[in-house]
């Protein structure tokens, strides 16, 4: 098996590959496991595929996690892999440990992943562990170093989210207002502003949904 034979079984399940790597005792993968492959949404045209599903029509609860499930469940077994999921915890899988691993995403200057594709929309769904170790590419370099303007430092109109932290709580309270009404319907700001996030693909009503779940979570 090749890292290009499992891009195209995910891709044909509209997912993609979002870096791999060879997992060692310290990065808590599955015993036996030779690579750990990250798993995305593949933009642009997820959306689109996403809300045909029987888990957006259905109406119950956790419609994006049961798709995942489903779909990352049925490629494991195609692939003869482990599924994990960034969900579902305690305890939780560390998918931020693994993603900058994976070396395809680092620590923006807002502290929040960026990927060498994604940008700062990077949405992690699941995760491959297979048993074997499968050749790698060599990883790109960061994109924050030659971003010379670094736009996310700026953008959060709540100033919830700088290169100081995140102040969640603000950020919320921010949603609130009528202010918060461009968020809540395209998604965050810092985000948005990411050059790369610009040319990824992802359209608003995906970005509106995440956030919705993010806000909803708050008082939940």
């Amino acid at each position: 098996m090749t890292l290009d034979a499992v891009r195209s079984a995910a891709r044909a399940v509209h997912l993609d590959t979002l870096g791999a790597f060879h997992p060692d005792a310290d990065d808590m993968a599955p015993e036996g496991t030779g690579t750990l492959v990250l798993l995305g949404p593949c933009e642009p045209g997820f959306w689109a595929q996403f809300i045909a599903s029987p888990e957006w029509r259905d109406g119950a609860p956790d419609p994006m996690d049961r798709w995942s499930r489903r779909v990352i469940g049925a490629l494991a077994e195609q692939l003869g892999a482990t599924p994990l999921y960034p969900f579902g915890g305690p305890p939780y899988q560390p998918f931020f440990r693994w993603a900058l691993r994976s070396g395809e995403a680092w620590a923006s200057p807002v502290s929040l992943l960026v990927h060498a594709r994604a940008g700062l929309m990077v949405s992690y769904r699941g995760a491959l562990a297979l048993p074997d170790r499968l050749d790698l590419p060599s990883p790109p370099a960061t994109p924050c170093d030659t971003c010379a303007d670094q736009p996310c430092l700026t953008a959060c109109p709540s100033g919830a989210l700088t290169g100081a932290g995140y102040d969640v709580p603000r950020c919320h309270a921010y949603l609130d207002t009528p202010a918060g009404a461009e968020q809540r319907a395209k998604g965050c700001t810092v985000r948005r502003a990411c050059p790369i996030s610009q040319s990824y693909g992802r359209v608003e009503a995906q970005s509106a949904y995440h956030m919705s779940m993010f806000h909803k979570g708050s008082s939940a």
